[in-house]
């Protein structure tokens, strides 16, 4: 019997390495990942985005993320993932489309590793928020993960020290599910 992949979600604030630290972890363990999807969306935009845009990204993510369960893989590795979209909706559009919550609430995520906001803010076409609002959207995302009961920890230090502390936490959460 096929044992389901256990899912990592890579998430934190902007420039926290989450990409990098996605696609190292990937490679380690030989697996695909789900890269930024509103990155490569937002990208290939020749607008500015709107909030039908943001659903069409959220819907991309489960999406990309229920045909990775189907393969026989030990980990899904995903750069970012819903709560960071939900809170994108409350921040710019102060609205939050009902399924997205749902699907929070309904998908079983084994871990999240937290990017601490350790690593300097680097700016480019598609960041929007350094500075003190980098902190701010970073205790969001940290309270999500809590309010919705999701297991996490903090990675922090530069992007070897970021990847040996997240293989650390994967070991340990291998450990918790051999109990």
């Amino acid at each position: 019997m096929r044992k389901t992949p256990e899912i990592i979600v890579i998430t934190g604030a902007e420039s926290t390495g989450k990409s990098t630290l996605t696609e190292q972890l990937a490679n380690h363990f030989k697996v695909p990942f789900i890269p930024e999807i509103a990155r490569e969306y937002i990208e290939k935009l020749d607008r500015k985005y709107n909030y039908n845009d943001v659903e069409q990204i959220a819907g991309l993510q489960v999406e990309r993320m229920n045909e990775l369960k189907q393969l026989d893989i030990p980990y899904i590795f995903c750069d970012t993932w819903l709560i960071i979209t939900k809170v994108w909706f409350e921040v710019v559009f102060r609205k939050v489309p009902g399924w997205i919550e749902d699907e929070i609430r309904n998908t079983k995520i084994d871990l999240f590793l937290l990017c601490d906001t350790d690593l300097p803010w680097i700016a480019d076409p598609v960041r929007e928020n350094g500075g003190e609002n980098r902190l701010i959207l970073q205790n969001i995302y940290k309270e999500n993960i809590e309010r919705f009961a999701f297991s996490y920890k903090v990675v922090n230090g530069t992007n070897i020290d970021r990847f040996e502390i997240a293989l650390k936490h994967i070991s340990e959460l291998n450990q918790r599910s051999l109990r």
